[in-house]
């Protein structure tokens, strides 16, 4: 399965030209890709997908989502590939 995630910007820096962020997702933290939303700083809730931010959310939203989230089950280790399918913890 293919998420669309929210997650809080914790950093940005500049890869070789590329706005790159670390993106925390209720505690899992992954590195994203901002070519496609210049404006997003830090603080701001982003949606995530194959590890590019594609839209800026509010915190309430993406709080909301990221409880529905667990609720269901969702494992976001998994679904954004930090840790592999079956894989020991």
């Amino acid at each position: 399965m293919c998420l669309a995630v929210p997650g809080k910007v914790l950093a940005i820096r500049d890869d070789r030209g590329t706005r790159m962020a670390t993106v925390d997702f209720g505690g899992v933290q992954k590195e994203i890709c901002l070519a496609y939303l210049p404006e997003v700083v830090v603080g701001d809730y982003t949606i995530v997908h194959v590890g590019f931010a594609i839209a800026k959310v509010d915190e309430a939203s993406a709080l909301e989502t990221l409880q529905m989230f667990r609720d269901l089950g969702i494992d976001l280790d998994e679904e954004l590939g930090t840790r592999q399918s079956g894989a020991l913890t």
